[in-house]
């Protein structure tokens, strides 16, 4: 998939368990661990608002888009 989840980055920065960052925005840990390991098919705002407070990180910190080989660029001519 090309969007990457980069939730296990900041987590590791601010020194945090799943557990934890679970708690603090209200999912369930393995609810956290589907949507950090990019098993998620969907983020709500709310929830990326959350994990951004909790982490104290913009929303481009936990997510970041690459293209997969092959896929032609919305730029060329």
């Amino acid at each position: 998939m090309p969007v990457v989840v980069d939730i296990d980055v900041m987590m590791a920065r601010r020194k945090m368990s799943v557990g934890e960052l679970a708690d603090r925005i209200g999912i369930t840990p393995t609810n956290l661990a589907v949507l950090k390991n990019g098993r998620a098919k969907a983020v709500r705002f709310t929830t990326l608002d959350a994990l951004c407070v909790a982490l104290e990180c913009q929303p481009g910190d936990l997510l970041r888009w690459e293209p997969e080989p092959g896929t032609p660029s919305a730029h060329a001519d």
